[in-house]
């Protein structure tokens, strides 16, 4: 069972339209199993690598919501946490809920716009295998409020920051509180949403997945009718490709050239550019809907109770 520090990132899933095309899709794509779907929790449904969980696919109450892919970060008080974010100028997407034994989850936003979810641990406490081939590794924010966000983000979870600045594009590595900050205890990364990215381009967190072999990978998506929005390009910290799902879900697959290489920045930065005007990037409204991106994004959205991260 793993540990995690305030504000870690601990659970992701997938908002799409049809459950059923998302377990073939990524059955094949990553190897993944999948439990059967909660009826009572509205069909989310765990995925499993290894027999161990590692991500959840749910289906979308509202066709109109977007098709993506969303994160959570863990805390130890969900309510505490709710009232941080109001604090340092966050909103509420999703006030904390119960979530049966499993839990408490929440939904937030950023004061530049992008969601992202609170998961206080019950009986569910994440992620059971992650940073290995075929789970979740990592995770940043594009967004266009620099110093709002920093702020936000150091304030709600106590983040403590290394900037890099290697060919000049601003990217800062968050860790967690009490850490030493650096590539080697980052939890999350902040970039910027510069004039290269399209203007409709939302605020929002990308997720990327550990893939033994990018090509390979890339190759069995596009035969599963998934889209590519950045083709493979190798950086210092391993080879990426910016991807879709054939749903629409966008994500990233990295493929690390050793365990312990850093989180890429500038090359990241590079092929999030590169993929913006292709991607559909939208923000998580709840662990089983999902929100209109953008700054104050879902805040008129509907949220079900029957939920399970």
């Amino acid at each position: 069972m793993a540990a995690f520090a305030e504000g870690t990132p601990c659970w992701v899933d997938a908002s799409l339209p049809d459950v059923e095309a998302g377990k073939r899709f990524y059955g094949e794509l990553f190897g993944w199993t999948f439990g059967g779907a909660s009826g009572e929790y509205g069909g989310y449904t765990q995925a499993y690598s290894g027999g161990r969980n590692v991500a959840a696919l749910a289906p979308k109450p509202d066709g109109r919501l977007p098709t993506v892919w969303g994160v959570y970060l863990y805390t130890s008080d969900a309510y505490a946490a709710a009232a941080r974010i109001r604090a340092a100028g966050g909103q509420m997407v999703m006030e904390p809920m119960p979530v049966g034994p499993y839990g408490t989850a929440a939904m937030a936003a950023d004061p530049g716009g992008a969601v992202f979810g609170l998961w206080q641990p019950g009986t569910h406490h994440g992620f059971e295998a992650s940073m290995e081939p075929y789970t979740y590794c990592w995770t940043e924010v594009y967004t266009r409020a620099r110093d709002a966000v920093d702020t936000f983000y150091a304030q709600v979870f106590g983040y403590v920051a290394q900037d890099q600045d290697d060919a000049g594009i601003d990217y800062r590595l968050w860790s967690p509180p009490g850490s030493r900050p650096g590539p080697d205890t980052a939890v999350a990364g902040r970039s910027l949403i510069t004039e290269a990215f399209p203007e409709f381009l939302p605020a929002h967190f990308l997720v990327y997945f550990a893939v033994p072999d990018v090509d390979a990978s890339v190759a069995t998506l596009r035969r599963l009718g998934g889209r590519v929005s950045a083709e493979p390009f190798d950086t210092p910290y391993g080879r990426i490709a910016v991807v879709a799902d054939n749903q629409g879900a966008a994500f990233a697959l990295l493929a690390e050239p050793e365990a312990e290489a850093g989180p890429p920045t500038e090359a990241r930065t590079e092929a999030r550019t590169e993929a913006g005007a292709g991607e559909q990037t939208g923000s998580r409204s709840g662990p089983q809907s999902g929100a209109p991106a953008g700054a104050g994004a879902g805040s008129d959205v509907q949220h079900g109770s029957d939920t399970e991260p």
